[in-house]
């Protein structure tokens, strides 16, 4: 049996089928969006950020949220909990397992 696999790429702003839309990515107050635009949609962001993108500055790139400690858990907030607590934690490397436990059990 044969397979067809068909990509359909489509403008996110018009919902027309493009075979030349791409994804764009846009920041804005920490938070990240991407669209998937085709030239003439491309050109008429452009033309509405434009103004701004030429008073602003550049600050390089976005940087994505940091994701949370292997066990699903911040380890800022854990450390926090932790000194007010009376443990004893650096503020950096990993936080000790019986720390997390702790931490786990007093929620």
């Amino acid at each position: 049996m044969a397979q067809k696999i068909v990509t359909i790429y489509t403008d996110d702003l018009t919902g027309e089928e493009s075979s030349e839309a791409a994804t764009h990515t846009i920041a804005l107050d920490g938070v990240t969006y991407e669209i998937d635009l085709g030239p003439d949609s491309y050109d008429k962001l452009l033309e509405a950020v434009g103004p701004f993108l030429k008073a602003g500055r550049k600050s390089g790139r976005v940087r994505k949220p940091r994701k949370a400690a292997a066990g699903g858990d911040d380890t800022s907030a854990i450390r926090a909990w932790a000194k007010e607590n009376g443990y004893q934690v650096n503020d950096r490397g990993r936080v000790p397992a019986d720390i997390r436990e702790a931490y786990q059990q007093a929620r």
